[in-house]
């Protein structure tokens, strides 16, 4: 996609280094110059505003993880003692905290962004699916370290996704126990989710440098999805595009910083601010915000199987969207049935989130159960269908040309002068 290297060695040493590790040219052939379509708006700077956070949960997670003691009988007062003793302790603390729920925002308006503007479609495929590895291991992430303040929502949060594990035929019960490191949640259990929610980070680390090394591939997908042609539908990534991602993670910041300094416990759940007990079940068990719609669809099934395959299966559908959208057109700007069903999901997944919130019971239940049915019928039912019936708008010769230029025409989408129809 970059073509030949341009990068030039400074120094006799550089020159020296470069032929035997050319790391600096890979640097500077990912990150400076290679070719972004001119086009991009700003819903693509929340890839760089997920390097940010991701590189900022890492560094608070170490410092958090010199003072956290993984005990039963000390793990609420190990991080009470990081609140309250340790030189800025809170602040790291709450950037940990803040920083996961704010690393899911910005996930969810990425993977959103790649739903509208068909970013998953072909030749993107192992690069969004490499993008759906990563929120999978956010989420196990997430939820183990979720458990490692072992407040009463920690404990019996744990208790109720690790009991999950059980309903899987044959080994659901052997997993169970694994995870548990006994027959019940406890030391054993901590310690797990303690060494695993450490290492994870790591792992998530290296799947996001295959997700940027795939991306380089074909390049960033844009507005239009229409493939760029020639240079003159690109900018190099510096300075145009680093001083525009940089913006955008300032603005970032600005909400960032106002949940850490005013509001740091508002996405929380009080619950969690008195030690566990396990004689003492809480009234209303609910995970955390950016879990709760697929807890909403896991409690609309009422078998507990069934329940964990389409909680899973919520996830897993995600992964196989390339091969369930059969349009040949990528952006929703020039189909306007999928633009509609678009946002009619978005409410969908949010009004799933609101249930998963709230008591498994009357309305809430019904709705729910109406909601998941929408979810799945999205993916498997309404996408396939509309590739097949919708005439989607004229897309333009190029990035560069508008639709409604004199020159550029437009060529219906599904001729053979269509660039989204030979791949």
């Amino acid at each position: 996609m970059s073509g030949q290297s341009t990068y030039t060695p400074g120094s006799g040493f550089a020159r020296w280094f470069d032929e035997r590790l050319p790391i600096m040219r890979l640097m500077h052939d990912s990150f400076v110059d290679f070719p972004n379509p001119r086009n991009l708006n700003y819903w693509w700077t929340f890839g760089g505003i997920l390097s940010f956070l991701l590189v900022t949960q890492i560094i608070t997670g170490i410092i958090l993880a010199m003072h956290y003691t993984p005990h039963v009988d000390f793990a609420f007062g190990s991080v009470e003692r990081i609140m309250r003793n340790v030189n800025y302790g809170w602040l790291i603390r709450y950037s940990h905290s803040v920083g996961a729920s704010m690393f899911f925002l910005a996930v969810y308006i990425h993977m959103g962004r790649g739903l509208y503007y068909g970013s998953y479609k072909a030749p993107r495929e192992i690069l969004w699916i490499l993008g759906v590895i990563i929120y999978l291991l956010m989420m196990a992430t997430a939820f183990m370290g979720y458990v490692l303040p072992w407040g009463q929502m920690s404990f019996w949060g744990a208790t109720v996704i690790t009991n999950l594990f059980s309903a899987i035929p044959l080994i659901g019960t052997g997993v169970t126990e694994w995870l548990w490191g006994g027959f019940a949640i406890d030391n054993p259990t901590l310690n797990r989710f303690f060494s695993l929610h450490y290492l994870l980070p790591f792992m998530i680390v290296g799947v996001v440098i295959l997700h940027i090394w795939a991306l380089h591939v074909p390049g960033s997908n844009n507005p239009t999805g229409v493939s760029v042609k020639d240079k003159e539908d690109t900018l190099p990534f510096h300075p145009y595009y680093t001083v525009k991602d940089g913006f955008a993670v300032v603005v970032f910041m600005i909400l960032f910083a106002y949940f850490i300094f005013f509001n740091p416990n508002i996405l929380g759940d009080a619950v969690n601010y008195v030690p566990a007990d396990p004689l003492s079940t809480p009234p209303h068990i609910v995970p955390e915000w950016y879990l709760l719609p697929f807890y909403a669809i896991l409690r609309a099934i009422p078998d507990k199987l069934g329940g964990v395959v389409a909680m899973f299966g919520s996830i897993a559908v995600l992964a196989m969207l390339p091969w369930l959208d059969r349009s040949k057109v990528r952006s929703a700007v020039f189909r306007p049935i999928y633009k509609q069903f678009f946002w009619i999901f978005i409410i969908v997944f949010l009004i799933l989130g609101y249930l998963g919130s709230q008591p498994p019971e009357g309305w809430y239940l019904l709705i729910s159960r109406i909601a998941t049915a929408w979810y799945f019928a999205h993916f498997f039912l309404i996408l396939p269908l509309i590739g097949l019936l919708e005439t989607p708008r004229p897309l333009p010769e190029s990035i560069t040309k508008s639709v409604l230029g004199s020159a550029a025409g437009g060529a219906p989408s599904g001729s053979a002068a269509s660039p989204e129809t030979k791949g």
